[in-house]
């Protein structure tokens, strides 16, 4: 990990991704999650206000002690037990069926592995659990997705991994497991910013 992933991207990302319209998407996205939860990509935190009562605990895969220690106040606020679990979404150290739920914003567009990490989601979710999904990737629109795929190199190198061309439905349909519901829309801001912001919100549940 380069000093520039490791002491500064951590803040922006925490910056770029507090803002009030997403916090309203995460809150939507967080909606429906009980029981034991895994969250992949915990970075600094910012999911842990939208949380329901419904959750027992929480266990946080992240790979960044400096986006770690930027959640320490929302951790302390937190109402359920927070316990770092691993730095790698792509090998998760759990049992199979182990989780009600996993939680996973913004973070399949930068691990290296995305559709190992997604199998690992399967594999760890109870029968009939659900993966709650916040993403940016693919836009269905040719323009727009031309300059994501001519942006996506110098989005990989500043933004540590971070790809604009994934598409998230296809991952968790590949990995078997099985959409319940799924929005699609372009992420709040000016024109200018929409290969960087084409979201997708959903549900997807391991069958039985």
């Amino acid at each position: 990990m380069s000093l520039w992933e490791e002491r500064v991207l951590p803040r922006l990302v925490d910056r770029a991704l507090s803002t009030g319209p997403v916090q309203q998407l995460r809150a939507a996205t967080c909606t429906g999650l009980h029981g034991r939860v895994l969250e992949i990509g915990f970075g600094s935190g910012l999911n842990l206000p939208h949380l329901p009562a419904a959750v027992t605990s929480l266990e946080a895969v992240e790979p960044s002690d400096l986006a770690w220690g930027l959640s320490q106040q929302r951790r302390d606020e937190a109402g359920v037990p927070v316990r770092r679990v691993g730095l790698d979404g792509q090998r998760l150290d759990a049992p199979d069926a182990a989780y009600d739920a996993v939680l996973c914003t913004f973070s399949l567009c930068t691990i290296p592995d995305a559709e190992l990490a997604v199998r690992e989601v399967h594999r760890v979710l109870r029968p009939g659990g659900r993966l709650h999904l916040l993403e940016h990737g693919r836009s269905p629109d040719d323009r727009v997705r031309a300059w994501q795929h001519r942006l996506e190199p110098l989005q990989r190198r500043v933004a540590g991994g971070c790809h604009l061309t994934r598409d998230p439905l296809r991952l968790v349909a590949d990995a078997g497991l099985h959409l319940e519901e799924n929005e699609e829309r372009y992420l709040p801001g000016p024109a200018l910013a929409r290969p960087w912001g084409y979201g997708y919100r959903a549900v997807a549940t391991r069958p039985a």
